[in-house]
C-alpha cells in the first residue's frame, strides 16, 4: 500500500522534507503533472507527510474519498483545467499554477480518479528524472 497525493495537491512542499525514503516529486512539466507524487514501490507507508500538508491533499490509497465534500475556498488541480492559483509554498517561495479550480462549499469531487496519475508519473510519465528540473516552485 502507499500513500497517494490527490488533486487537493498545489504543491506546498512541506511533505518532501520530512519523507524518510525520499520517494516524493514534484511534477513537470507544470501543465502536465501538477502535484507532488509519491513513488508507490518506494513509499513505506509511514505517513509522516499526511500533517505535513496544509491543504489535507494526501491519503492512504484504501482511503482517497470518492466523494470529498469541500469545505469551500480549497483549489483542486487537475490537467485540463485553466483555473489560476497563486500563494506561497512551506518554504515561502511563490507556487504559480494555471490548471486550478477553486471548489465552492458543499461541492463533491471524485478523488479516487487521482490514484491513476500517481502511477503514472512513475510508469510512463517523467518519475525521479523531473528532480532535475526541480525549481522550488
Amino acid at each position: 500500500m502507499t500513500h497517494i497525493i490527490t488533486s487537493l495537491c498545489v504543491r506546498d512542499r512541506g511533505c518532501i522534507e520530512v519523507c524518510p525514503v525520499e520517494c516524493m516529486v514534484p511534477g513537470f512539466p507544470l501543465d502536465q503533472w501538477p502535484w507532488i507524487y509519491i513513488d508507490p514501490d518506494t513509499c513505506i507507508d509511514c505517513g509522516a507527510c499526511v500533517p505535513e500538508c496544509p491543504y489535507a491533499a494526501i491519503f492512504p490509497e484504501d482511503e482517497v474519498p470518492a466523494a470529498y465534500t469541500a469545505k469551500g475556498g480549497e483549489y483542486i488541480s487537475r490537467v485540463g483545467l485553466t483555473g489560476h492559483f497563486e500563494g506561497t509554498n512551506h518554504f515561502g517561495n511563490k507556487i504559480s499554477l494555471d490548471t486550478t479550480k477553486q471548489l465552492a462549499p458543499g461541492e463533491v469531487v471524485d478523488l479516487t480518479q487521482d490514484i491513476k496519475p500517481n502511477y503514472d508519473f512513475y510508469k510512463t510519465g517523467p518519475g525521479y528524472s523531473s528532480k532535475d528540473k526541480d525549481n522550488g516552485m
